[in-house]
């Protein structure tokens, strides 16, 4: 193998890396929205509440770095000018279902039967999305691996749906998740692209949270004006401040898809994602018992298939025989 051959693997690798840290990330903010929305009662508040502590604290590299306002401008003048179009902009739309969700379902659910929901989501849209260019990586072809890799998420889902898994928690309950995983794969593409067109990463991250905090307020306005909410608020909230590290996970894993996915394409940082959550998530639910998971047998085959679906799509590239074969060895971006 030549020494970019090498060069390029090695970045996939740490990419697939990040994708991991992204998913546990995401399970461990899936728990702390979850207890959030169970504690005030109102999932879709405290998916507001998540939404805006992450708002909060991406405030702060943004506008006192030179290079986040830097980025600002750039975004500023890519709205201004179209070269940003609308649809760049919407990532923050799909943030806001996801934390959301969160808040409403994975308290009951637990975060297990969460993540296989949003699996099924992330990798069905991940290969549509890939498949016609949607993402920064352009368009990356359905090669059998990914296509198995697929199949080993949904035979993850389908597991989690065994057993009386379906007597204890109501369908709406396990539709969300599916949703949420598809807004999770839209909003890493276009997010992706977003950073990529304004060559700032975290201008793309501060505008995908502006956008979901418009959203939240109105959705979070709208539920406390039809079914009531905490009274008064904010006062009413919970102390505990762990509660309230949603937001922090959210800026963090949503800024790292952002730089990643033009490395992996969309499927394979889906992949990864799912590897990180349902490995943490497992633990979590092990420590935190749900009250509607799934038994025993269930996360050890979930697991297994989640492992199975990230191997086989992995871009592997057999070792080429002499110096000629060094065009062979290079991943190109239709590949990853």
């Amino acid at each position: 193998m030549t020494g970019q051959g090498r060069t390029v693997r090695g970045a996939t690798a740490l990419a697939l890396g990040g994708a991991v840290a992204i998913g546990a990330m995401t399970a461990i903010q899936a728990r702390v929205n979850g207890q959030l929305g169970v504690r005030i009662g109102n999932g879709i508040l405290a998916g507001f509440v998540s939404f805006a502590v992450g708002l909060v604290l991406l405030c702060v590299p943004v506008l006192l770095t030179r290079s986040g306002r830097a980025g600002l401008g750039r975004l500023w003048t890519g709205i201004r000018t179209r070269r940003a179009p609308w649809w760049m902009l919407v990532g923050g739309a799909c943030g806001a279902l996801t934390v959301s969700t969160q808040g409403l379902v994975a308290g009951v659910l637990g975060v297990a039967l969460f993540t296989v929901g949003v699996v099924a989501g992330q990798t069905l849209h991940g290969l549509l999305l890939d498949r016609f260019g949607f993402g920064p990586a352009g368009v990356v072809a359905i090669t059998p691996g990914r296509l198995l890799g697929g199949l080993f998420a949904l035979i993850a889902v389908g597991v989690s749906l065994g057993g009386d898994v379906l007597a204890r928690a109501p369908l709406w309950m396990l539709l969300l998740p599916f949703l949420t995983g598809a807004g999770i794969a839209f909003q890493s593409a276009v997010n992706g692209r977003l950073g990529q067109r304004i060559a700032s990463p975290l201008a793309a991250t501060f505008m995908s949270f502006v956008g979901g905090v418009v959203v939240l307020a109105l959705a979070a306005g709208a539920s406390m004006l039809f079914r009531g909410g905490p009274a008064p608020f904010p006062l009413s909230l919970p102390g505990d401040g762990w509660l309230y590290l949603g937001g922090l996970l959210g800026a963090a894993y949503i800024l790292l898809g952002v730089v990643i996915v033009a490395r992996t394409g969309v499927l394979l940082m889906g992949l990864g994602a799912v590897l990180g959550q349902l490995v943490v998530s497992v633990l979590i639910d092990l420590v935190w018992p749900p009250a509607a998971g799934p038994a025993a047998w269930q996360v050890a085959l979930m697991v297994a298939a989640a492992v199975a679906s990230v191997l086989v799509a992995l871009p592997w590239r057999r070792r080429g025989r002499g110096a000629g074969s060094s065009g062979a060895e290079r991943i190109s971006a239709a590949e990853r």
